[in-house]
C-alpha cells in the first residue's frame, strides 16, 4: 500500500503555465458538474502546466496538468480535469485527500529548458523573464468527491515571469483539444512554494 503525508502539503519548486481560450464545443468538462465554466464570448478559459516539486517538498515528483477556470455561484474556482504525475504516493494521495484525478506517466525533464510527458504534451522553452519579487498566490481548487463538491485552498508565494515557448499536445493524445492552439501567455513560476489543502 502506497503512503503519502497528510494535507497540506508544503511544495516548493517551479512550474511553467500556459493559459488558453478554448471554444465551449471542445472544452473538457468541468470535475464537478455543479460549477460552470467561466466563458468570454463561447470560448472557455483553460490551463496546462508543467509542475517540477523539488526539495524540501513532502514529495519530489514531476507533473502536467490541464484546468479549466470555473465558477462555483459567483466564486471562482480552478476544476483540474487533467492530470499526470510520475509517483505513486503522490497519485494516491491526490486523489485520497482532494479528489484530484492523478494517474501515472512518464516525463523527460531538462529544468528550464524542456519539459515532456510521453504520449500527452511538451514544453520547450525559448526565453524567461523573471519578476525580481515574490508575490502572494492564493485560490481554491474544486472537485467532485464521490458526488459532491470538495473545494481546498492553495496558498503560497511565488516569482512570476513570462517565458517564450512551443508547447505541444498529441492530437490522438488525452490534450488534443489543445493539440495546435496557441496559448495567449506562458507564465513562469520559479520558484514557488505552495502550501496545497486544510491544515
Amino acid at each position: 500500500m502506497t503512503t503519502y503525508p497528510p494535507e497540506p502539503w508544503d511544495l516548493h519548486g517551479h512550474a511553467y503555465i500556459g493559459a488558453w481560450l478554448v471554444p465551449v464545443a471542445h472544452l473538457p468538462a468541468p470535475h464537478y458538474p455543479a460549477t460552470r465554466p467561466i466563458t468570454i464570448f463561447g470560448r472557455g478559459i483553460v490551463g496546462a502546466a508543467f509542475f517540477v516539486y523539488e526539495q524540501p517538498s513532502p514529495l519530489t515528483y514531476n507533473e502536467i496538468m490541464a484546468t479549466v477556470l470555473v465558477r462555483q455561484g459567483w466564486r471562482v474556482r480552478v476544476s483540474i480535469t487533467h492530470i499526470w504525475v510520475d509517483s505513486e504516493a503522490s497519485r494516491d494521495g491526490g486523489r485520497d485527500l482532494w479528489a484530484i484525478p492523478k494517474q501515472l506517466a512518464d516525463f523527460d525533464v531538462v529544468p528550464h529548458a524542456s519539459y515532456a510527458a510521453h504520449d500527452i504534451g511538451s514544453l520547450v522553452l525559448r526565453r524567461v523573464r523573471r519578476l525580481p519579487w515574490m508575490l502572494p498566490a492564493g485560490f481554491r481548487i474544486a472537485q467532485d468527491q464521490r458526488g459532491s463538491l470538495l473545494v481546498s485552498p492553495v496558498t503560497g508565494r511565488m516569482r512570476l515571469g513570462t517565458a517564450s515557448a512551443r508547447w505541444s499536445f498529441a492530437a490522438d493524445g488525452p490534450l488534443a483539444f489543445l493539440h495546435g492552439r496557441r496559448p495567449l501567455v506562458t507564465l513562469a513560476s520559479r520558484p514557488f512554494r505552495l502550501l496545497f489543502g486544510r491544515r
